[in-house]
């Protein structure tokens, strides 16, 4: 399990992926009462703080579209972290695009044994400000 060191467990969690029901469980009984699976998470609202998707034995080829729909269910300050197996450098390349495209910024990534995950934050972009 990845570890959400810096998240709270009052954090709205939503996970997403083909064990999503089962992560959903897990983290609740870690005290993240707050989590919720894609498949009772209600509409995408911009109601989660933290977006855990589980994309490990899936072509990263189909994970676009629940980007694009999972994107919406994030607040505006939300985390996304993307989980996948350990792949080759122009695998990761394109994991990292894909993020960028939907305009997310990578914050942290780590290796390990049960895969690779990418912790990304949406891009800030402030208008600028009127000279007084």
């Amino acid at each position: 399990m990845i570890q959400l060191a810096r998240c709270s467990t009052q954090h709205r969690i939503v996970v997403a992926g083909s064990k999503s029901f089962e992560l959903m469980l897990e983290l609740q009984r870690r005290g993240y009462s707050r989590a919720a699976a894609t498949g009772n998470c209600g509409r995408p609202a911009g109601q989660y703080d933290v977006a855990l998707v589980d994309w490990r034995r899936r072509p990263l080829r189909t994970l676009e579209a629940t980007l694009d729909w999972l994107v919406n269910c994030l607040s505006p300050s939300g985390v996304l972290v993307v989980w996948v197996e350990a792949q080759k450098l122009g695998a990761n390349q394109n994991l990292r695009a894909l993020l960028e495209k939907r305009r997310f910024v990578i914050e942290q990534s780590t290796v390990h044994d049960c895969g690779c995950a990418l912790s990304a934050r949406r891009l800030q972009t402030y208008p600028l400000q009127k000279a007084a």
